[in-house]
Protein backbone atom coordinates (compact mmCIF):
# COMPACT_ATOMS: atom_id res chain seq x y z
CA UNK A 1 0.00 0.00 0.00
CA UNK A 2 1.24 2.85 -0.77
CA UNK A 3 2.25 6.30 1.39
CA UNK A 4 -0.16 9.39 0.63
CA UNK A 5 1.41 12.02 3.39
CA UNK A 6 4.83 13.08 1.98
CA UNK A 7 5.68 16.60 0.94
CA UNK A 8 9.30 17.25 1.85
CA UNK A 9 11.13 15.53 4.94
CA UNK A 10 10.07 12.37 6.25
CA UNK A 11 7.96 13.96 8.73
CA UNK A 12 6.19 16.12 7.06
CA UNK A 13 2.76 16.81 5.35
CA UNK A 14 -0.35 19.25 4.87
CA UNK A 15 -2.93 17.39 6.66
CA UNK A 16 -2.99 14.85 9.83
CA UNK A 17 -5.81 13.10 10.43
CA UNK A 18 -6.12 11.65 13.97
CA UNK A 19 -8.33 8.63 13.60
CA UNK A 20 -8.97 6.17 11.35
CA UNK A 21 -12.78 5.44 12.12
CA UNK A 22 -15.34 5.68 9.15
CA UNK A 23 -15.41 9.32 9.40
CA UNK A 24 -11.57 9.57 9.46
CA UNK A 25 -11.13 7.24 6.64
CA UNK A 26 -14.07 9.06 4.73
CA UNK A 27 -11.98 12.21 4.99
CA UNK A 28 -8.83 10.43 3.91
CA UNK A 29 -10.61 9.39 0.97
CA UNK A 30 -11.56 13.18 0.22
CA UNK A 31 -8.05 14.68 0.79
CA UNK A 32 -6.77 11.32 -1.52
CA UNK A 33 -9.56 12.25 -4.20
CA UNK A 34 -8.34 15.75 -3.92
CA UNK A 35 -4.48 14.69 -4.46
CA UNK A 36 -3.69 16.88 -0.73
CA UNK A 37 -1.09 15.31 1.20
CA UNK A 38 -1.84 13.75 4.63
CA UNK A 39 -0.78 10.95 7.16
CA UNK A 40 -3.59 9.16 9.29
CA UNK A 41 -2.62 8.10 12.74
CA UNK A 42 -4.90 5.56 15.62
CA UNK A 43 -3.96 4.57 18.47
CA UNK A 44 -5.51 1.50 17.63
CA UNK A 45 -6.70 -0.35 15.04
CA UNK A 46 -8.68 0.94 11.84
CA UNK A 47 -12.51 1.79 13.14
CA UNK A 48 -11.03 0.78 17.09
CA UNK A 49 -14.16 1.59 18.96
CA UNK A 50 -16.68 -0.82 16.51
CA UNK A 51 -13.92 -3.51 17.13
CA UNK A 52 -14.45 -3.88 21.33
CA UNK A 53 -18.32 -4.47 20.05
CA UNK A 54 -19.18 -8.19 20.83
CA UNK A 55 -19.00 -10.56 17.81
CA UNK A 56 -21.80 -10.22 15.70
CA UNK A 57 -23.25 -6.61 16.51
CA UNK A 58 -25.28 -5.41 14.54
CA UNK A 59 -25.76 -1.61 13.58
CA UNK A 60 -28.97 0.04 14.41
CA UNK A 61 -28.60 2.13 11.38
CA UNK A 62 -28.93 0.85 7.39
CA UNK A 63 -26.31 0.43 5.38
CA UNK A 64 -26.43 3.37 3.01
CA UNK A 65 -26.21 5.86 6.41
CA UNK A 66 -23.31 4.22 7.54
CA UNK A 67 -21.07 3.85 3.87
CA UNK A 68 -18.25 6.51 3.38
CA UNK A 69 -16.61 7.85 0.90
CA UNK A 70 -19.68 6.57 -1.92
CA UNK A 71 -18.43 3.14 -1.72
CA UNK A 72 -21.56 0.98 -1.07
CA UNK A 73 -21.94 -1.00 1.86
CA UNK A 74 -23.15 -4.23 0.99
CA UNK A 75 -24.32 -7.40 3.03
CA UNK A 76 -25.11 -11.25 1.80
CA UNK A 77 -28.88 -11.05 3.72
CA UNK A 78 -29.59 -7.43 2.70
CA UNK A 79 -29.62 -6.75 6.62
CA UNK A 80 -27.55 -4.19 8.36
CA UNK A 81 -24.06 -4.69 9.08
CA UNK A 82 -22.64 -6.66 11.92
CA UNK A 83 -19.07 -5.82 13.58
CA UNK A 84 -17.37 -8.07 11.36
CA UNK A 85 -18.67 -7.45 8.33
CA UNK A 86 -18.03 -3.23 9.09
CA UNK A 87 -15.25 -3.91 9.44
CA UNK A 88 -14.04 -5.73 6.79
CA UNK A 89 -16.08 -2.78 4.52
CA UNK A 90 -13.36 -0.39 6.70
CA UNK A 91 -10.18 -2.47 5.57
CA UNK A 92 -11.62 -2.70 1.95
CA UNK A 93 -12.33 1.46 1.84
CA UNK A 94 -8.69 1.69 2.94
CA UNK A 95 -6.95 -0.98 0.46
CA UNK A 96 -9.74 0.71 -2.44
CA UNK A 97 -7.92 4.31 -1.97
CA UNK A 98 -4.47 2.67 -0.77
CA UNK A 99 -5.11 4.72 2.72
CA UNK A 100 -2.32 3.89 4.65
CA UNK A 101 -3.33 4.02 8.21
CA UNK A 102 -1.02 4.05 10.82
CA UNK A 103 -2.60 2.09 13.64
CA UNK A 104 -0.87 1.87 17.00
CA UNK A 105 0.40 5.47 16.97
CA UNK A 106 -1.33 7.38 20.48
CA UNK A 107 -1.51 11.01 19.69
CA UNK A 108 -0.18 12.42 22.89
CA UNK A 109 0.14 16.26 21.91
CA UNK A 110 0.33 18.55 19.55
CA UNK A 111 2.48 21.78 19.49
CA UNK A 112 2.05 25.14 17.78
CA UNK A 113 4.56 26.25 15.47
CA UNK A 114 5.39 28.92 13.35
CA UNK A 115 4.06 27.42 10.40
CA UNK A 116 1.54 25.15 11.67
CA UNK A 117 1.58 22.20 14.33
CA UNK A 118 4.11 19.11 15.21
CA UNK A 119 1.67 16.35 16.21
CA UNK A 120 3.60 13.99 18.65
CA UNK A 121 3.02 10.27 18.49
CA UNK A 122 4.01 7.30 20.63
CA UNK A 123 4.40 3.57 19.84
CA UNK A 124 5.96 0.58 20.98
CA UNK A 125 8.72 1.70 19.02
CA UNK A 126 9.15 5.19 20.60
CA UNK A 127 7.92 8.84 20.08
CA UNK A 128 7.54 10.48 16.85
CA UNK A 129 6.49 13.95 15.50
CA UNK A 130 5.05 15.19 12.34
CA UNK A 131 5.08 18.84 10.83
CA UNK A 132 1.82 19.77 9.15
CA UNK A 133 -0.34 22.87 8.05
CA UNK A 134 -3.43 21.07 9.46
CA UNK A 135 -4.76 18.88 11.91
CA UNK A 136 -7.96 17.10 11.89
CA UNK A 137 -9.53 15.10 15.09
CA UNK A 138 -11.99 12.52 14.55
CA UNK A 139 -11.89 10.71 17.31
CA UNK A 140 -15.23 9.92 18.03
CA UNK A 141 -16.33 9.67 22.05
CA UNK A 142 -16.40 6.67 23.08
CA UNK A 143 -12.99 6.25 24.80
CA UNK A 144 -13.91 5.00 28.17
CA UNK A 145 -16.79 2.94 29.82
CA UNK A 146 -18.95 5.16 32.17
CA UNK A 147 -17.84 4.33 35.95
CA UNK A 148 -20.26 3.78 38.53
CA UNK A 149 -17.70 5.36 41.13
CA UNK A 150 -18.60 2.24 43.69
CA UNK A 151 -16.73 -0.17 45.56
CA UNK A 152 -15.62 -3.65 44.07
CA UNK A 153 -16.06 -2.13 40.14
CA UNK A 154 -12.28 -2.84 39.33
CA UNK A 155 -13.26 -6.88 40.20
CA UNK A 156 -12.32 -8.76 37.41
CA UNK A 157 -15.80 -10.01 36.74
CA UNK A 158 -17.39 -6.69 35.89
CA UNK A 159 -16.95 -4.82 32.85
CA UNK A 160 -17.82 -1.73 31.02
CA UNK A 161 -18.35 -3.95 27.66
CA UNK A 162 -20.12 -6.65 26.44
CA UNK A 163 -18.22 -9.28 25.61
CA UNK A 164 -18.29 -12.72 23.61
CA UNK A 165 -21.57 -14.20 24.26
CA UNK A 166 -20.74 -17.47 24.56
CA UNK A 167 -18.88 -17.06 27.66
CA UNK A 168 -21.70 -16.15 29.90
CA UNK A 169 -23.84 -19.04 28.86
CA UNK A 170 -25.14 -20.48 32.25
CA UNK A 171 -23.59 -17.83 33.89
CA UNK A 172 -25.58 -15.54 36.41
CA UNK A 173 -25.51 -12.18 34.60
CA UNK A 174 -26.19 -8.27 36.45
CA UNK A 175 -26.62 -5.85 33.65
CA UNK A 176 -26.62 -2.22 34.68
CA UNK A 177 -28.41 0.16 32.72
CA UNK A 178 -31.88 0.38 30.99
CA UNK A 179 -31.35 1.81 27.49
CA UNK A 180 -30.29 0.28 23.85
CA UNK A 181 -26.51 -1.16 25.13
CA UNK A 182 -28.05 -2.63 28.12
CA UNK A 183 -31.56 -3.91 26.56
CA UNK A 184 -29.41 -5.29 23.65
CA UNK A 185 -26.91 -7.49 25.83
CA UNK A 186 -30.00 -8.31 28.23
CA UNK A 187 -31.77 -10.01 25.05
CA UNK A 188 -28.40 -11.77 23.23
CA UNK A 189 -27.41 -13.17 26.50
CA UNK A 190 -30.63 -15.01 27.26
CA UNK A 191 -30.72 -16.19 24.45
CA UNK A 192 -27.27 -18.09 24.60
CA UNK A 193 -28.60 -19.32 28.09
CA UNK A 194 -27.51 -16.55 30.26
CA UNK A 195 -29.57 -16.25 33.83
CA UNK A 196 -29.74 -12.55 32.97
CA UNK A 197 -31.04 -10.04 35.29
CA UNK A 198 -31.44 -6.15 34.88
CA UNK A 199 -30.86 -2.77 37.31
CA UNK A 200 -32.17 -0.03 36.59
CA UNK A 201 -32.85 3.42 38.03
CA UNK A 202 -35.99 4.46 35.94
CA UNK A 203 -39.80 3.56 36.95
CA UNK A 204 -39.61 0.93 34.15
CA UNK A 205 -37.73 0.79 30.99
CA UNK A 206 -37.96 4.11 28.84
CA UNK A 207 -39.75 3.25 25.28
CA UNK A 208 -39.21 6.59 23.76
CA UNK A 209 -34.92 5.62 23.86
CA UNK A 210 -35.05 1.96 22.83
CA UNK A 211 -35.18 1.04 19.86
CA UNK A 212 -38.29 -0.41 18.27
CA UNK A 213 -37.65 -3.55 17.25
CA UNK A 214 -35.78 -4.23 21.05
CA UNK A 215 -38.81 -2.69 23.00
CA UNK A 216 -41.40 -5.50 22.31
CA UNK A 217 -39.14 -8.71 23.34
CA UNK A 218 -37.36 -7.34 26.70
CA UNK A 219 -40.71 -5.76 27.76
CA UNK A 220 -42.28 -8.98 27.19
CA UNK A 221 -39.30 -11.41 28.71
CA UNK A 222 -39.42 -9.15 31.71
CA UNK A 223 -43.37 -9.64 32.03
CA UNK A 224 -42.73 -13.73 32.00
CA UNK A 225 -40.21 -13.26 34.57
CA UNK A 226 -37.30 -14.84 31.78
CA UNK A 227 -35.75 -11.54 32.52
CA UNK A 228 -35.71 -9.71 35.91
CA UNK A 229 -35.98 -6.13 36.16
CA UNK A 230 -35.12 -4.49 39.48
CA UNK A 231 -36.31 -0.64 38.26
CA UNK A 232 -35.60 2.03 40.90
CA UNK A 233 -32.43 0.88 42.19
CA UNK A 234 -28.64 1.29 41.66
CA UNK A 235 -25.31 -0.45 42.76
CA UNK A 236 -24.02 0.50 45.65
CA UNK A 237 -21.32 -2.35 46.12
CA UNK A 238 -19.80 -4.97 44.37
CA UNK A 239 -18.51 -8.11 45.53
CA UNK A 240 -16.66 -11.68 44.63
CA UNK A 241 -20.27 -13.23 44.68
CA UNK A 242 -23.05 -10.60 44.88
CA UNK A 243 -24.04 -6.77 44.47
CA UNK A 244 -25.94 -4.53 46.44
CA UNK A 245 -28.55 -2.91 45.20
CA UNK A 246 -30.15 -0.37 46.95
CA UNK A 247 -33.82 2.13 46.12
CA UNK A 248 -32.77 5.18 44.13
CA UNK A 249 -34.75 6.89 47.06
CA UNK A 250 -32.96 4.70 49.31
CA UNK A 251 -35.94 3.75 51.08
CA UNK A 252 -34.77 0.51 53.10
CA UNK A 253 -31.77 -1.49 53.20
CA UNK A 254 -29.59 -2.44 50.00
CA UNK A 255 -30.48 -5.84 49.23
CA UNK A 256 -27.93 -7.91 48.05
CA UNK A 257 -28.32 -9.47 44.38
CA UNK A 258 -25.90 -12.72 43.93
CA UNK A 259 -24.33 -12.74 39.68
CA UNK A 260 -21.55 -14.18 38.54
CA UNK A 261 -21.10 -11.52 35.88
CA UNK A 262 -21.93 -7.58 36.07
CA UNK A 263 -21.71 -5.53 33.38
CA UNK A 264 -22.17 -1.96 33.86
CA UNK A 265 -23.45 -0.59 30.34
CA UNK A 266 -24.50 3.21 31.43
CA UNK A 267 -22.98 4.69 28.63
CA UNK A 268 -19.53 5.72 27.77
CA UNK A 269 -17.29 8.87 28.12
CA UNK A 270 -14.73 11.02 25.72
CA UNK A 271 -11.11 11.56 26.36
CA UNK A 272 -10.59 14.76 26.69
CA UNK A 273 -6.76 15.21 26.93
CA UNK A 274 -5.35 15.84 23.56
CA UNK A 275 -8.26 18.72 23.45
CA UNK A 276 -6.65 20.23 26.39
CA UNK A 277 -3.17 20.11 24.79
CA UNK A 278 -4.17 21.55 22.47
CA UNK A 279 -5.53 24.56 23.78
CA UNK A 280 -9.16 23.70 22.46
CA UNK A 281 -12.17 25.48 24.12
CA UNK A 282 -14.67 22.85 25.59
CA UNK A 283 -18.04 24.39 26.15
CA UNK A 284 -21.05 22.86 27.69
CA UNK A 285 -22.06 19.93 30.29
CA UNK A 286 -21.02 17.42 27.30
CA UNK A 287 -17.52 19.89 27.57
CA UNK A 288 -17.69 19.20 23.38
CA UNK A 289 -15.47 20.77 21.48
CA UNK A 290 -16.38 24.24 20.43
CA UNK A 291 -16.31 25.06 16.28
CA UNK A 292 -17.33 27.11 13.49
CA UNK A 293 -20.26 25.08 11.89
CA UNK A 294 -19.46 26.30 8.66
CA UNK A 295 -15.73 25.09 8.66
CA UNK A 296 -15.67 22.92 11.63
CA UNK A 297 -12.29 24.57 12.56
CA UNK A 298 -11.92 25.24 16.56
CA UNK A 299 -10.65 28.29 18.19
CA UNK A 300 -7.08 26.98 17.28
CA UNK A 301 -7.29 27.73 13.64
CA UNK A 302 -5.86 25.35 11.77
CA UNK A 303 -7.59 22.37 13.78
CA UNK A 304 -10.38 20.65 12.92
CA UNK A 305 -12.92 18.59 14.31
CA UNK A 306 -14.93 15.90 12.46
CA UNK A 307 -17.16 13.01 13.52
CA UNK A 308 -19.14 12.32 16.37
CA UNK A 309 -16.27 13.75 18.42
CA UNK A 310 -17.51 17.44 17.99
CA UNK A 311 -20.52 15.86 20.45
CA UNK A 312 -18.39 15.98 23.20
CA UNK A 313 -19.24 13.14 26.11
CA UNK A 314 -22.83 12.31 24.67
CA UNK A 315 -25.38 11.74 27.54
CA UNK A 316 -27.92 9.02 27.04
CA UNK A 317 -29.46 11.22 24.47
CA UNK A 318 -27.19 10.87 21.81
CA UNK A 319 -27.55 13.61 18.93
CA UNK A 320 -24.40 12.71 16.81
CA UNK A 321 -24.35 9.53 14.72
CA UNK A 322 -22.13 8.22 12.39
CA UNK A 323 -24.68 9.00 9.97
CA UNK A 324 -25.37 12.82 10.63
CA UNK A 325 -21.38 13.75 10.44
CA UNK A 326 -20.67 12.49 6.80
CA UNK A 327 -21.22 16.35 6.10
CA UNK A 328 -18.18 17.81 8.65
CA UNK A 329 -16.10 16.17 5.68
CA UNK A 330 -17.50 18.44 3.06
CA UNK A 331 -16.91 21.34 5.58
CA UNK A 332 -13.38 20.96 6.09
CA UNK A 333 -12.61 20.12 2.54
CA UNK A 334 -14.39 23.13 1.36
CA UNK A 335 -12.42 25.53 4.09
CA UNK A 336 -8.59 23.38 2.46
CA UNK A 337 -9.32 23.41 -1.03
CA UNK A 338 -10.82 26.88 -1.13
CA UNK A 339 -14.06 25.58 -3.35
CA UNK A 340 -17.64 24.62 -2.71
CA UNK A 341 -16.89 20.14 -2.18
CA UNK A 342 -19.93 17.64 -1.71
CA UNK A 343 -19.40 14.04 -1.28
CA UNK A 344 -20.18 11.76 -3.48
CA UNK A 345 -23.13 10.53 -2.28
CA UNK A 346 -24.83 13.94 -1.40
CA UNK A 347 -28.18 13.06 -2.96
CA UNK A 348 -27.99 10.05 -0.41
CA UNK A 349 -26.85 12.84 2.89
CA UNK A 350 -29.78 15.10 1.66
CA UNK A 351 -32.07 12.26 2.17
CA UNK A 352 -30.71 10.99 5.49
CA UNK A 353 -30.73 14.62 6.77
CA UNK A 354 -34.59 15.02 5.95
CA UNK A 355 -35.34 11.50 7.08
CA UNK A 356 -36.16 10.30 10.66
CA UNK A 357 -33.06 7.46 11.92
CA UNK A 358 -33.53 4.34 10.79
Amino acid sequence: MQSNSKTGGLNETRVVIVGAGPIGLELAVALTRNQIPFQILDAGAIGQTISWWAPQTRWFSSNDRISIAGVPLQTNDQNKANREQYLTYLRSVAEQYQIHVQCYQCVVDIQQRDSGFTVISESTQGQTGIDCETVVLAVGGLDHARRLGIEGEDLPHVDGYLREPHRYYGRRVLIVGGRNSAVEAALRLYHVGAHVSLSYRGRNLPEENIKYWLYPEISGLIRSGKIQAYFKTQPVRITSTYVELEDVQKQGEPQRHYADDVLTLIGYEQEKSLFHRAGIELVGDNQQPQVNEESMETNIPGIYIAGTALAGTQSSQYRLFLENCHQHVDRIMTRLTGKSVESEDGEWQRMIRDAPES
